[in-house]
């Protein structure tokens, strides 16, 4: 099934997606309930909800599919974490890497769907965009095994994680993330396909779906990747995600750029900006076998607000550990 979030007529409503067209479910329906029902539980509530004819797809327009209150964004690809390390020229993975799925915390407020606008963030000269699929929780859930955890997982969808280069480099080694390269836009959609419907794209355990990006209609040259490339499953990433903290239905999990998922790849090896970074105009989309493909028109920004630098040599209280001649 392909849950999508519809607005028509005004109202924002939850629809069930069938070929390039969507019925539309009434007005009170949860897309939580949706995401956390069994597959038979979910075929039955689509049933009793089922309000009016199916539209067009092209006379709706579809929304980000869920309105995460969390989005942690992993880094599962190997392949292009050794892209990234090269350009900044760092000789291999860090250790830690290799030890679990790390993650970080992205902004939800910054969620966008489907064909929405992404404005150039303020000061931004290197915009590059990243090709990820995304989990949605479905059922609430904390101290999952990966075993347990393949239960919680509702379904997929895609998930662009814009990026300001020029905007990350400077602030990341200091330790705290990548600040304003990361805090703008987050595109998730078109829909969310469930998790047995794509069933039959898994392998050996995982989900194998090809995925690959298109610049202003045309594919990259270097072509895609396919999920099965992740060194840790979804169902690993939720059970990290779940230690010591509680998954609730709508939260998303993304995988992290896939191999050749995005603009810096291609100036690490290239040692160039070819392809050019992104500007007002570019079309980007992102498309995943089983799943289907999402589009986002990039457009100009805001010029930067000037924030001062930091008060430098600010008087300093008297502490213990400071003071002098003490015997």
């Amino acid at each position: 099934m392909k849950i999508a979030r519809i607005q028509i007529e005004g109202t924002t409503r939850v629809g069930i997606v069938d070929g390039d067209q969507v019925q539309p479910l009434a007005a009170d329906t949860d897309m939580c309930e949706l995401l956390a029902a069994t597959p038979a539980q979910r075929t039955e509530l689509v049933q009793r909800a089922t309000e009016g004819e199916p539209r067009p797809l092209c006379e709706v327009r579809l929304l980000a599919p869920v309105q995460p209150r969390t989005l942690r964004d992993f880094l599962t690809f190997e392949e292009h974490l050794e892209g990234s390390l090269k350009l900044l020229g760092a000789p291999a993975p860090h250790p830690a890497w290799y030890d679990q799925p790390l993650f970080y915390f992205s902004n939800t407020n910054a969620v966008m769907g489907p064909d929405d606008p992404v404005a150039v963030p303020p000061g931004c000269r290197l915009l590059d965009f990243e090709l990820e699929l995304a989990a949605v929780i479905g059922k609430p859930g904390k101290d999952l095994s990966p075993e347990q955890a393949a239960e919680h997982i509702a379904g997929y969808t895609l998930f662009n994680d814009w990026s300001a280069r020029d905007l990350m480099s400077p602030v990341v080694p200091v330790g705290m993330g990548p600040v304003k390269g990361k805090d703008f836009a987050n595109t998730l959609g078109p829909w969310i396909v469930t998790a047995d419907e794509l069933a039959p794209y898994r392998r050996d355990g995982r989900l194998a779906l090809e995925m690959h990006a298109e610049l202003n209609g045309a594919a990259l040259p270097a072509g895609g990747d396919n999920s099965a490339n992740m060194s840790w499953s979804f169902e690993e990433m939720v059970a990290f995600a779940s230690r010591g903290a509680e998954l609730v239905p709508g939260d998303v999990l993304a995988s992290g750029t896939c191999g050749a998922g995005c603009l810096l790849e291609y100036w690490a090896h290239t040692d160039s900006e070819e392809p050019p970074p992104l500007r007002p105009g570019d079309v980007v989309t992102l498309v995943a076998e089983g799943i289907g493909s999402v589009s986002n028109r990039i457009v100009a920004g805001a010029e930067p607000v000037a924030v001062p630098r930091a008060r430098v040599g600010q008087r300093r209280r008297a502490r213990p550990w400071n003071t002098a001649g003490s015997s």
